[in-house]
């Protein structure tokens, strides 16, 4: 069918279709010309899969025939508007399904006249439309992005309707109408139930959450957003006045996990067995198992990622499936629990041991690089030059499309979505950059600095007289083999008794300054899923901020004057020295980040912590730097009570303090 592209494209859909539900994960493709799969008429996908499949012995021959009777030119770039000639109703259902607005007030209009009342229409064609997206997304032939922009077209159908809603309800006395939600796309006809979303005290991050409302809106949930830093007192309050059927906890930092524990202990307290539900990037299952479940005799279930939650919650819900659903939730926990109990670790080493076992470096031999700048500087880069620096690898990854950039955009399954999305996104990146409606702003410096054992003090000045911050770190205590050092942080600083004169960088970025505001007004629009794209561009921001700012910090630092690299080769970390942050792996305590922000005076450039140290806009990066050679990231894992007790010690905490903010590591 060579030049034949309507036939062409529609074999090549329909066998990649069935191809990758049959395991192919990898294949060659023409992204430009790759048709839809729900896109193909339906007479020539039967044409087309009776010849894939052999399913009849003249196969071949009728679709020869078709292909006779067409003349295609395939995937063209400008708009189809072919749809627009179907009935209102049909109308509706495309702009959901593609998320198209551009008619939808119109239709709804045409619609509402055709119909007689604005609630038929919501709980006609729209909801119908909506339970398609709903369908596919479940089928896997529709992601995340496409769902959003699904719920966008709703919601301005929904804000068109609510007026004529109001005004029929005015003059009826009263009589029966719906009223729009926080967060679900519509009034509905009748929910399928009441979940209640908030991203616990102390934490600020949303995007995870506010992609898993928007989901569950487009599957008639009706979805109560509380927002974020929400205390325990305020869920439960706005849960039992608003008849929550669900509750969804959130948070991305790991003192949220404690939060979440002490959310659940307050529910069982009050007698509550509303069923919970556990998510963000931090949490796990082996959290929820070992942690949150035991404190709280409701139902309680990690939500992996924001795909799972319709399933999860219509199966609490369902009276049909709720019980076999709630033993094998049950009965995973406890195999979880058990295995967890009966996990055979290695004994660790002695504190002393670890700290024996130390990273060597001749420091009389190693020449230690001096910066030119000793102190802080504030830094307002303009967005331009931070868009070079964009990691995209992770932008896709807030949406749950998994691939590197850019091969992503290629990606059999989900490149379509992703080059929508990409689309999107650069357009409404352009938008920031030309109207600065997000600001970038930070600080960094330089100061003397050396290892006091396991901590490094930071100097004044090249005096070395007066201390004015002191960082603690923790070490390794697994057992290592091959001769590899049990590794701290504090390794990587020349330490006091050597005479080494060296020195510690500091820095705090964001990209988060207007962000927010920027995000409400596309919501004030009905429009989340814009809202959402400038969350996770602020965030790809702030990294590429802090990416730029480090780059610049090693040449400030004197020893990568002519350090050339690419974009991919920063990414990559092709370069000497590391920016690790507190709170990850080799600097698990989030509270070190205080002595960081008043090192910094962070506030004054507009970066502040929450109680629970969680950075505020929450599109911030903050850390130190290290020039040493031989310096790379590490996770410091499992630490004894040794180290525990010697940790406290040197930071002045109580022990139960310092076991709180170490709990994951303990």
């Amino acid at each position: 069918f060579r030049g034949n592209n309507v036939v062409r494209e529609a074999m090549h859909a329909a066998f990649l279709y069935h191809a990758i539900q049959a395991g192919l994960d990898m294949g060659i493709v023409n992204a430009g010309q790759l048709a839809v799969y729900e896109d193909i008429p339906k007479d020539l996908l039967e044409l087309v899969e009776d010849v894939l499949f052999n399913r009849r012995p003249d196969a071949t021959e009728r679709l020869v025939a078709f292909a006779d009777s067409v003349k295609g030119g395939g995937k063209k770039r400008e708009a189809d508007l072919a749809w627009r000639e179907q009935t209102v109703e049909a109308r509706l259902a495309y702009a959901l399904v593609h998320g198209v607005v551009d008619f939808i007030e119109a239709d709804a209009e045409e619609a509402r006249v055709k119909l007689g009342r604005p609630l038929d229409v919501i709980e006609g064609p729209l909801m119908d439309g909506m339970k398609t997206v709903g369908d596919l997304f479940g089928a896997g032939k529709m992601f995340l992005p496409q769902v959003v922009k699904s719920a966008r077209a709703m919601k301005r159908a929904v804000a068109y309707l609510e007026p004529f809603m109001e005004a029929e309800k005015a003059s009826a006395g009263g009589a029966r109408a719906g009223a729009a939600s926080a967060v679900a796309a519509a009034p509905v006809r009748e929910s399928n139930g009441r979940v209640l979303l908030a991203t616990v005290k102390g934490d600020v991050h949303d995007i995870g959450k506010n992609i898993v409302g928007v989901v569950l809106g487009c599957n008639n949930y009706e979805v109560i957003d509380l927002g974020v830093m929400v205390p325990c007192d305020r869920i439960l309050r706005e849960a039992a006045e608003r008849k929550a059927d669900v509750i969804g906890l959130s948070g991305l930092i790991t003192p949220s996990l404690d939060e979440m524990v002490f959310v659940a202990k307050e529910m069982e307290r009050l007698g509550l067995q509303t069923p919970l539900l556990i998510g963000g990037a931090t949490t796990s299952k082996q959290h929820t198992s070992v942690k949150v479940a035991p404190v709280y005799s409701g139902p309680t279930v990690h939500v992996l990622d924001a795909s799972r939650a319709v399933d999860v919650v219509s199966s609490l819900l369902s009276d049909r499936l709720r019980d076999g659903y709630l033993a094998s939730v049950r009965a995973d926990h406890a195999l979880t629990r058990e295995k967890y109990g009966s996990r055979r670790e290695k004994p660790l080493l002695t504190i002393a041991d670890a700290r024996a076992n130390h990273l060597r470096t001749d420091w009389d031999s190693l020449e230690l690089p001096v910066p030119w700048l000793i102190g802080r500087r504030v830094v307002e880069p303009s967005l331009e030059d931070l868009v070079p620096y964009i990691d995209w690898t992770f932008f896709f990854s807030a949406w749950e499309l998994k691939g590197r950039y850019p091969a992503i955009l290629d990606d059999p399954t989900v490149g379509a979505a992703a080059r929508d999305l990409f689309a999107h996104a650069q357009t409404l990146l352009d938008r920031i950059v030309s109207e600065r409606s997000i600001t970038a702003r930070g600080v960094y410096g330089f100061w003397p600095a050396n290892a006091i054992g396991d901590d490094i003090a930071v100097y004044r000045d090249d005096g070395r007289a007066r201390e004015i911050a002191r960082f603690h770190m923790l070490r390794q205590q697994e057992p290592k083999e091959d001769g590899r050092p049990n590794r701290s942080l504090a390794d990587f600083v020349a330490p006091k008794d050597s005479h080494a004169p060296d020195y510690i960088g500091a820095f705090a970025v964001t990209a988060g300054i207007g962000a927010d505001e920027l995000a409400r007004a596309f919501e004030k629009k009905k429009d989340d899923y814009s809202a959402i794209i400038v969350k996770a561009l602020a965030d790809r921001l702030a990294e590429a901020f802090a990416e730029h700012l480090h780059q610049q910090a090693r040449r400030d630092w004197g020893y990568a004057a002519d350090e050339m690299l690419s974009n991919e080769e920063l990414i990559a970390e092709k370069y000497r020295g590391i920016r690790p942050a507190f709170g990850y792996p080799a600097c698990p305590d989030h509270t070190e980040k205080r002595a960081l922000f008043d090192l910094l005076d962070a506030p004054a450039v507009g970066i502040n912590l929450t109680d629970s140290f969680a950075m505020t806009p929450a599109a911030s990066v903050s850390g130190i730097y290290l020039s040493h050679p031989e310096a790379k990231y590490f996770n410091v894992g499992r630490i004894g009570r040794d180290q525990l007790e010697d940790y406290a010690k040197r930071k002045g905490m109580t022990l139960d303090e310092a076991a709180r903010w170490l709990g994951p590591n303990l």
